[in-house]
């Protein structure tokens, strides 16, 4: 009897791999790309500079890991985005919803080429409105009618959501959302 307990409790082997999904972070410096992954990653959030090229993290969940290649978000930077793109299965676009009218700009132009972009119109988007702890914030429903999210990603398979360093779990589940979105998008029969 002794040796079936410990056969069931110790033999039972690895656990099956967690399937990885090789995703690209974009938005403008400030919006909270670095910070937002760190605190996933259970780093310290002293010391967190803005990306100056790229880093890639793996962070894990539960059901998955998220291999994130983080873009910087600069001016000078940003032109190089779409050389960052390719093999990518979805993508997180942060924004800063308590940025100026301008940079808001900015980052909806950015967001709508992305959406257009060639090898990334076919992924899933997490799309993160950040800084809500921000008296400036702008809610959800502001972002998505300015950014014209309906009209513009009719058919595409995304997500806009709520996010602050304040509210780690909202993120999390936020993240855990975009997994949902490539287990999805993994199972679709393959169009030839």
């Amino acid at each position: 009897m002794d040796y079936l307990c410990f056969r069931t409790l110790c033999c039972k082997g690895p656990p099956p791999p967690r399937p990885e999904y090789d995703v690209v972070c974009i938005g403008l410096t400030g919006s909270g790309k670095t910070s937002l992954l760190s605190q996933l990653c259970s780093e310290s959030p002293d010391n967190i500079v803005p990306t100056t090229g790229f880093s890639i993290k793996a962070v894990p969940f539960q059901n998955a890991i998220l291999n994130v290649k983080e873009l910087g978000g600069a001016a000078n930077i940003r032109k190089y985005w779409s050389r960052y793109y390719q093999g990518s299965q979805g993508v997180i676009f942060v924004l800063d919803s308590a940025a100026s009218e301008d940079d808001l700009e900015i980052a909806r132009n950015e967001l709508h080429s992305a959406l257009q972009h060639p090898q990334l119109c076919t992924l899933p988007f997490l799309i993160l409105a950040n800084h809500q702890d921000k008296p400036a914030a702008r809610s959800v429903q502001e972002i998505k009618k300015y950014f014209e999210l309906e009209p513009l990603a009719r058919g595409k398979h995304w997500i806009l959501q709520p996010s602050s360093l304040d509210d780690t779990e909202a993120v999390k589940d936020s993240f855990t959302m975009l997994i949902s979105l490539l287990e999805e998008k993994d199972l679709e029969p393959m169009r030839m």
